[in-house]
């Protein structure tokens, strides 16, 4: 979705190799040349946008564009706030709303869910905005004496491009008034004048939490909290009550409505789940059942890396009579690594347990545990391709969860018949549900807890604000462009800003308890759900890494000692 603005216009090609259009949006592309952006200038615009219809019952073109000359390119899903019935597009519904405002602001103030816009006013003004929590990715690329250009973009072809993008930050909306440029060729030097960035809080705005992410509640516990497992106070009871309903209906917003697609019909997956077999992924998957008609599956997409270095370290006798001390890293693994296959790494072990946990809770869904085996090779052989998509992120951390998020939404695997066979299997669903969220918004990390033992509640409130304060910045921008390149997007139930309002606003101690042991006091609150729906394995599982669950990390002799910060 690149909007750039130059002389002369970029060509389609170009804007297409920029952005990698037609991976990412296979259904619709098209091209918009505006000419006159300014008065007095020769500055002109191209506007490209490539759709993957996921609302509406037929493909709704972008950009989109009206009589007047404005233009808007959405990416995106509006979930709350804006009245949208099953038929409709939301693109569509937005872009007649912000059509009759002069104030984009008040409009983009009453929607819910993940998006980036970018909408060009008759005006010669440009808005480009990521909504509050940066769900969905754009990158902009500001004019340079080198590149005098202004590039704003979903994705880039990373480094090899010449332009020096950056992430557009989520606080507030980029305006552009293009009339306070006089000339073309000052466009570098004039450009910073021409700019100014929009709060998001209007007088309008009909529900703040669509808007800014609200504040911890910084209410410590007023007695000294004594809760068991089993005896959960009157106020833990009506938060597990109040937390079911909320969950329960972000991911109804998220799965329900999502088109069919050809070749896909009946007997194929329109909705899959990133699956690790931890807790966050399995209450996802159980509500989706929910919600979903039993004569489709539900893809369980479950990844795991051939990685050199940790069958290398597993293949080596202990020696007779030595002690070994385990590491850090197979501590946090929690699994034996003698007599393992190479695919055997954690997740696909605890993924198969709770894919079978689920299918004894929901015996009447077909739950298709999609095993993506990923050779060495294969993964040296799409690096390059990986490090191009999650540009301008560039560090060893990056590439190990981009390649992870990569393969998983790819969905190329295997399923495993009843009678033990193995069938190749390739996922159709274009919707990932993810369970990304939970352990800031719970006090899922162990740094909770060690904040805890240093300063009490007071140290887990104040670790936990600074928690919800950086969703933001968690890197779902990386995490969109890696995973839309296959055609995918991935939907965040417990990062709807009303779940992440309302767990913001319950007292710390309904949602974690510290003088429980680890496996229960930390997100004692989903733990608490996941068993009473039944999932008993699922609600004593431990926080895992995905890239070591998975194995992407550290696949090479001398990665061990490499820091996840570091540069590639």
């Amino acid at each position: 979705m690149p909007v750039v603005v130059r002389t002369p216009p970029a060509e389609t090609q170009a804007l297409v190799k920029l952005t990698g259009g037609l991976e990412i949006g296979p259904d619709h592309q098209q091209v918009i040349k505006l000419d006159a952006l300014s008065r007095g200038t020769a500055l002109t615009a191209s506007a490209y946008a490539s759709v993957l219809h996921l609302r509406g019952e037929g493909v709704t073109p972008q950009p989109h564009q009206n009589r007047d000359g404005d233009i808007l390119c959405w990416n995106g899903e509006i979930f709350e706030g804006l009245d949208i019935s099953p038929n409709e597009n939301d693109g569509k519904k937005l872009f007649e709303a912000l059509t009759g405002t002069e104030q984009p602001v008040d409009v983009l103030a009453q929607i819910e869910g993940p998006w980036v816009i970018v909408n060009v006013k008759s005006t010669n003004t440009l808005y480009y905005a990521r909504d509050p929590l940066g769900r969905r990715s754009l990158l902009v690329h500001h004019p340079t004496e080198g590149q005098p250009h202004f590039i704003i973009a979903s994705s880039c072809d990373g480094v090899v491009t010449g332009f020096e993008f950056e992430e557009v930050t989520p606080d507030g909306i980029h305006c552009i008034k293009f009339d306070a440029i006089d000339e073309a060729e000052r466009i570098v030097s004039e450009f910073g004048r021409a700019t100014q960035l929009l709060s998001r809080v209007t007088q309008t705005a009909s529900k703040m939490e669509y808007v800014l992410i609200p504040p911890l509640n910084n209410t410590l516990p007023s007695t000294e909290v004594q809760e068991t497992w089993s005896s959960p106070s009157p106020g833990v009871t009506q938060a597990l009550d109040d937390f079911l309903n909320v969950l329960n209906e972000s991911v109804q917003l998220r799965v329900q409505h999502v088109p069919h697609h050809h070749p896909v019909g009946p007997g194929f997956a329109r909705v899959a789940v990133l699956f690790s077999g931890g807790i966050d992924c399995t209450v996802l998957a159980y509500l989706a059942h929910k919600h979903l008609p039993l004569s489709e599956p539900i893809d369980l997409l479950n990844v795991a890396f051939e990685n050199p270095r940790t069958l290398k370290a597993a293949s080596k006798p202990s020696g007779k009579g030595k002690k070994t001390k385990p590491s850090s890293e197979a501590a946090e693994q929690d699994v034996p690594e003698q007599g393992r296959s190479t695919y055997d790494v954690p997740d696909r072990l605890t993924g198969r347990e709770e894919a079978e946990e689920l299918r004894r809770c929901c015996p009447a869904r077909t739950w298709n545990f999609v095993e993506i085996d990923v050779p060495y090779e294969d993964c040296q052989r799409e690096r390059p391709k990986v490090q191009n998509l999650m540009y301008p992120n560039q560090t060893v951390m990056d590439l190990s969860l981009a390649l992870a998020l990569f393969f998983a939404s790819r969905g190329i695997g295997h399923v495993t018949n009843s009678d033990g066979t193995s069938t190749p299997y390739t996922s159709q669903a274009r919707v990932l549900l993810s369970g990304l969220g939970s352990d800031e918004l719970l006090g899922g990390y162990s740094r909770h807890r060690k904040a805890f033992s240093r300063d009490g509640w007071q140290g887990l409130v104040e670790e936990l604000q600074l928690d919800l304060t950086r969703l933001p910045s968690r890197n779902l921008g990386r995490d969109d462009r890696v995973i839309s390149s296959n055609g995918k997007e991935t939907r965040y139930p417990f990062l709807s800003l009303s779940v992440v309002s309302f767990l913001a606003n319950l007292p710390v101690e309904t949602k974690v308890n510290p003088f429980l042991e680890e496996g229960r006091g930390d997100k004692m609150l989903l733990r608490m759900l996941a068993e009473r729906m039944g999932l008993v394995l699922a609600s004593r599982r431990k926080k895992r890494a995905m890239q070591f669950g998975s194995r992407s990390a550290r696949m090479e002799g001398g990665d061990a000692d490499r820091k996840g910060d570091a540069i590639l």
